[in-house]
This record gives structure tokens, sequence and C-alpha cells, in this order.
């Protein structure tokens, strides 16, 4: 049966969590020469790792960014930490927020790591750029762990890098029609984070004048969000948007007050009233709501998505789109692209179960809007089965037509639509595809033992960019090597630059990356080596275009 990581990456993990107070002045050191700075808050304690070619990586994990969202601060915005006395002990990672597939976990769980390989000395700042990048999991699950999202290969790059955790789930994302339960908590932790690397940023070695924001799969979302909140404007210089994004057929609501109800039934709370049902939920344990996530599974293994961003007024006030026309959003330099095969390989867990395959044959009107991720309209799932089913049956030789369906809805059309959009008030954009197909996956075809890759998978391309205590280390002459040095160099060019290639050169294929638009539609290939294409999917695109034409936005003017 397939094998998906995705979703799963932090079962049998064990993390030694930071300490949420500060330690003594006379902590003797446990490893040689931790590196103790002098930070706006207080002084900080980190730890020494090595990255992949050897150089030092000076270490701060489990930095608390906002204070406990616990007891009165549950389902309310952050609020940022104050001064400490002493020496706090950053030489661990935080808590990861709670969640149904990692055992250890806490509510108290704001916390950030960075990593970098000069500090300042005396007036000796290197200034370097910032990348903060926000992880996947889907709104509900993943950390900033550095097992899973080691620094030691990003760190052979000149620059400072932030993985924040932010709150997850109904913690994270609940709302209702009521204006005291509004959502996006996450995503405001997020903006706090942002906040907090602005203020604190330079005593690590960074440039809080260049500040990165980048993301995978819900992390990317968040940052196709983050480009038009008014809360993030001017907290970030650049931007990249991995594998997730809003702006397609993904259903943007204003409140997920239904997906609330669900949860309060889930743990046994009244759906009278939201005063009731939300009384009632405040009562419940972080671990009683994690443990309900299993029952949002409504097919299968399907939707894929529970939590969403919603539109409120703070964070995100209008459709992003709309923002857009209006000229109301964060104009920086976007690099954003997809992986070829993204999440086709759910084609294979769909047809491993019966029921769940039969059930979409038989309904495919009421059922497909649950697996592909788009508000329910007839005339989206007549012409998704023309497109992709060619109107032939539902069942189990229609796994190609699967595997593009869920490849294209939950991501592709998304963040092909984002950079059409952008284009036409951004110059600044650069659009990828990464195509590389290497020995490790995180999704292997059926039958194979976990040994052969079912494509260029979701999350694969993130193999590349952070060592992961999943797979193995690749060894000395392993073509992958080479795709971590493109990889690494790539983002860390664009973090610096505001380009991925800021000049050609041997190591990057002597190609120069030319910018997207809508006139060129230009992408770069990453495979086993870089080349330029344009038009990616123009055909399959064209269709979910015309489903959601941009006619509705005021003032739309691509399609």
């Amino acid at each position: 049966m397939l094998k998906e990581i995705a979703l799963t990456l932090s079962i049998g993990l064990v993390f030694a969590f930071g300490s949420a107070e500060p330690i003594s002045k006379t902590t003797s050191a446990h490893s040689v020469h931790p590196p103790t700075i002098t930070t706006p808050l207080g002084d900080v304690k980190g730890t020494i790792l090595t990255s992949r070619l050897g150089k030092t990586i000076y270490s701060f994990r489990g930095l608390r960014y906002a204070k406990a969202p616990i007891n009165e601060l549950r389902f309310q915005p952050p609020t940022p930490i104050e001064k400490w006395d002493s020496i706090f002990n950053a030489t661990q990672d935080g808590a990861p927020c709670p969640q149904s597939n990692i055992e250890q976990t806490s509510e108290d769980c704001l916390f950030l790591n960075i990593y970098t390989t000069k500090l300042v000395k005396g007036n000796d700042n290197p200034k370097r750029p910032v990348i903060v990048f926000l992880h996947d999991g889907n709104f509900y699950s993943s950390s900033s762990s550095s097992a899973e999202m080691g620094p030691q290969y990003l760190l052979d790059q000149e620059i400072v890098l932030v993985v924040p955790n932010y709150r997850l789930g109904a913690l994270g994302f609940l709302s209702t029609s009521e204006k005291d339960f509004p959502g996006n908590y996450g995503l405001k932790d997020q903006v706090q984070v942002l906040k907090w690397v602005k203020e604190n940023i330079a005593a690590f070695g960074g440039n809080p004048e260049s500040v990165t924001i980048a993301g995978y799969g819900a992390g990317g979302v968040s940052v196709s969000v983050h480009l038009v909140s008014p809360l993030s404007k001017g907290l970030f210089h650049k931007a990249i948007v991995m594998s997730g994004s809003v702006y397609g057929n993904w259903p943007l609501v204003n409140n997920q007050m239904e997906l609330a109800k669900k949860q309060a039934k889930l743990v046994n709370c009244p759906v009278d009233t939201v005063k009731n049902m939300m009384q009632c939920i405040k009562t419940k344990s972080a671990d009683d709501l994690v443990k309900s996530t299993p029952g949002f599974k409504e097919l299968g293994d399907d939707p894929l998505y529970y939590w969403s961003p919603v539109i409120e007024a703070d964070f995100l006030p209008s459709h992003p789109i709309e923002l857009i026309n209006k000229g109301e959003f964060n104009k920086v330099p976007v690099l954003a692209g997809v992986t070829a095969d993204e999440f086709g390989g759910r084609a294979y867990t769909l047809i491993a179960n019966e029921t769940a395959l039969n059930e979409l044959a038989k309904d495919f009107e009421k059922n497909s809007p649950i697996s592909f991720h788009y508000e329910k309209n007839p005339e989206v799932a007549k012409t998704l089965k023309t497109v992709y089913f060619e109107d032939k049956p539902i069942d189990k030789s229609q796994i190609p037509g699967f595997a593009q369906l869920y490849t294209d809805s939950l991501v592709g059309f998304n963040i092909n639509r984002m950079m059409k959009v952008l284009a036409e008030k951004n110059d600044d954009l650069f659009y990828y595809h990464f195509n590389f197909k290497g020995k490790y996956s995180n999704c292997y075809l059926p039958d194979s033992n976990n040994t052969v890759p079912y494509g260029a998978s979701h999350q694969d391309d993130l193999l590349y960019l952070f060592s992961n205590s999943n797979f193995a280390q690749f060894k000395e002459g392993e073509v992958e090597l080479s795709t971590i040095e493109k990889m690494t160099k790539l983002w860390a060019n664009f973090a610096i630059h505001g380009n991925p290639i800021h000049e050609p050169c041997e190591k990057l294929d002597n190609v120069k990356w030319e910018k997207f638009s809508t006139k060129n539609q230009k992408f770069m290939d990453i495979g086993n080596k870089l080349a330029m294409s344009e038009n990616l999917h123009e055909k399959r695109y064209k269709e979910w275009e015309k489903l959601y034409p941009l006619s509705k936005y005021s003032n739309a003017q691509v399609g």
C-alpha cells in the first residue's frame, strides 16, 4: 500500500523540548564553546551544529516569540513576549503545537529556531539576508523540528534561517460567525514571528531590512495570503511560495462555522448557540481536540485540508485577487512553483480504498469537492470528469486521471493562477517546476517496498533544502548532492539578490532564469539540469480558468 510520509513524518520522533523559562547564568555548557548572545529581550544561549560542508552553525532553538496561547489567550491573537533577566536556554527544540500524530506536544508552543554561521562580533555585524520558513502540514500537523527541518544544507549559504511553530487545527484556525472568534490565529502567529524578527534578528547577524518569507504546502498557502494581508505589510521584502496557494479553486470563506460545529460534536459539545459551543470547546484540553482530527475525514483519506485561512477584517479583509486588483498588496519579488507530481500519489490511496472509490464514482458531483478542494458546483464536476477522465467510468483504471486531478486541484492551478494575477501588477516573478526524481521520496509506488519513488512528489524538493532525519544522508558522488547545491544556491540567491540566478554560472548550468509574465509565462524546470520552458500545463489550466473566471473579481485583467 502507498506510503505517504507527507502526513506522517513526525510519527515516532522524540523531541527534546526547549525550556520555556530562562536558565541561570551559572549553568554549565554541554557542548564546546556554546554561543551566548545579547538580544533586545535578554541573553540567549545556543548550541553548535555542523553544516553538510563542515561549517559551524550557531543554533538557537526553542526561542519563545509570543506568550503561551493558553487559558484566556486561547483563540486570541498572539501576545508578544516580555524581556527576561537571566540567560534563555535556546539549546533544544521547543514543543510542537498540538497535533494527532505526535505524542509529545504542548499548547505552549509558540517557539522558533534560528540558525546562522556568523555572529555579531563587536561592531562587526554581518547583516545577512534572513529566510523565515513556514512549515507544511495542512494546517493540522508538523513543526519547526530540527530533526525534520535541519539547517545543515541551507546554512552552507550565507543566510540566517528562522523556522517557527504556529498554532494548528482548531486551536489555530477555528472561526465562527461571531466577531469574537474570527479565526486565522495561526497566521497571526506568523505575523508575530515577522515582528519578532524585525526587532531582534540583528542580534543574530541578520538583516531586518532583508527578510524573505517562505513556506511549503500550508506554509506556502500562508505566504500567499501574507502577500495581501495588511497585518504583514512592511514586515518582509521577498516571498517564496512553494506548493500551496489560495488564488484558484481554493474555497475561501468568511468563516468556518460548519467546521467549528463538526469540531464541537467530535468532542461532545453542544452546537445550539455559538456561545454555548465555544464555552464548551474552551473547556476541552488540547489533547481532546487533536485526538478528534481523524473524524474530519469524509471520503477515505480525503479531504487533504480541513482548516483554512478565512476572510476577516484584520488579517484578510477580502479575497486576495480582489486586493491585488485594487493594488492593496505587498509588492515584493516572488519565487513560486510546484513539484511535477505533487499529490498525484494520492490516486493510489484512493483506488486502494474500494468504499471511497465507489462513493466517488456513484456521486461525483457530491463527493469530488471533498477530494479535489472546491466548492460544490455541478458545472465544475462535469468539466473535471470530461477533462481528466474523458467521461469514462471512474474506476481503478483511472490512476493517471486521478493523479493529474489531485496535482492540479490541490496545488497546481492555485499556484498558476496566483502567478498570472500577480504578473499584472508585479514584474519580479520567478516560476519553477521541480522535476528531479531522486532515490528518496515522500511517496513510493505500491508494492515497491519503499524503493521506487512515485515521482517528484509533494515535499520531495524539501529533501534538497533541509536535512531530514527520516531519510538517510546522501553519500559523496551521488547525484542528489548536485541537486542540494543547486537548490540551496537558488533559494539563497533569491533571498540575497531577489533573483534565483543573479549571474549565470557553471554550478547552475549556465542558465539565465527569465522572469514570468503574462506574455511569456516562462518557468524554470528543475531536473537533473536547469532548463527554461514556458506555458506549464497550459491546456489543463485553461480548463480551470474557464471554471473560475476572473470576471467575478473587480477589475480582473487576466484569464
